[in-house]
């Protein structure tokens, strides 16, 4: 004797309630999110963007969180952020942004840095330091710190999360950057005005580049895609500085006030700056370093990163607390998303060029 229709209609219904169900758990716990741009925000926020959209789809907050410097590994899995107020770095399962780790560092970590082969991750911090930004005095210079003690850079092993290294670095390490063959790893060194270039199989410096006769207080440094070349932003000048594949000065410009994210394109052609104080994102010929365009962004955009497709710029504007989009080839700002809580950095997956991001 056949199914009824009303058995007919039941089961129908089953399966589709099964598949549903099944649609939500692969959505939540299985499937990598994919063309999302992720925000730290120092207040303890982890804000998600959808880039087809534009718009802030998911935002979490936990507990005893401020986070800065902020990675993702290469499959997308794991997202990381370096906790100034606890000492240690978050790991984040994206797929719903559980958290799912607390790896112990040291006093004011900033920066997360995963090397070329994406194996290991790099964080510094800073003992000593204030976990801010410069503080200026009544005379407009900053305060002095060359009496703190040096950073530190730790080694982690993606797999596993487990300790590999720490080495010595110099007196408020900034930027991280690795050579294209990811054998030597340069620290932008704010207080010493130096770049320091060290092996990462030993954790050893072996050079020293003095910065002092081009600027004041090196933040950012980026390798080109070629691997050909470098830029350093000097914040405390207004400096942006070209280097060659071994790392020496070739060519030097003023840039707008106190720059400090820096990244090329994908081409290698531009070079692209964000300057803090001066609320403007200014565009460089990667050659000559002529300027190529300007736009006025929000207040202290501190980092940027490309969308996986290149279209856009998204920066994260930390004092103003929103995030700009720019259009890539006009530099005319497309959309500003509000509501957001000190953003400090930006990243997205599928990775894409930027301050914190590619190469």
């Amino acid at each position: 004797m056949g199914m009824s229709l009303r058995g007919k209609f039941l089961w129908a219904f089953a399966l589709f309630v099964v598949a549903v169900g099944c649609l939500v758990v692969y959505a939540r716990f299985i499937r990598i999110p994919k063309n999302v741009a992720y925000v730290s925000e120092e207040d303890g926020g982890i804000a998600v963007i959808d880039l087809n959209t534009l718009q802030l789809i998911k935002r979490v907050h936990p507990k005893d969180t401020a986070p800065r410097g902020i990675g993702i590994t290469f499959d997308g899995k794991f997202l990381v952020t370096a906790n100034k107020d606890t000492a240690d770095a978050s790991v984040f399962d994206t797929r719903g942004l559980r958290l799912v780790r607390r790896i112990p560092i040291g006093d004011n970590p900033e920066f997360i840095k995963l090397n070329p082969s994406g194996t290991s991750l790099f964080t510094s911090y800073e003992p000593g330091s204030t976990a801010g930004p410069p503080v200026e005095s009544a005379v407009g210079e900053e305060d002095n710190d060359t009496n703190e003690p040096p950073a530190q850079i730790m080694e982690f092993r993606v797999q596993d999360w487990s300790r590999m290294q720490s080495f010595v670095a110099g007196k408020e390490t900034e930027g991280l950057e690795f050579s294209p063959d990811g054998k030597l790893l340069i620290v932008a060194n704010e207080a010493q005005d130096s770049l320091g270039v060290y092996d990462v199989a030993t954790g050893k410096l072996i050079r020293e580049i003095n910065l002092g006769s081009y600027g004041k207080r090196p933040r950012g440094v980026k390798v080109s895609p070629q691997g050909n070349s470098y830029a350093v932003t000097m914040e405390g000048s207004g400096t942006l500085l070209s280097l060659d594949r071994d790392l020496n000065v070739i060519r030097s410009v003023a840039t707008a006030a106190k720059p400090y994210g820096v990244a090329f394109d994908r081409q290698g052609s531009r070079i692209f700056v964000a300057a803090a104080a001066a609320r403007k994102f200014q565009v460089y010929a990667a050659d000559s370093l002529q300027l190529l365009g300007e736009t006025a962004v929000g207040q202290r955009c501190w980092h940027f990163t490309f969308t996986p497709d290149d279209s856009k710029i998204l920066l994260a504007c930390g004092r103003s607390n929103n995030i700009y989009a720019i259009d890539a080839k006009t530099y005319q700002t497309i959309r500003v998303l509000d509501g957001f809580h000190l953003p400090w950095g930006i990243v997205t997956y599928p990775r894409a060029y930027g301050s914190l991001g590619l190469p």
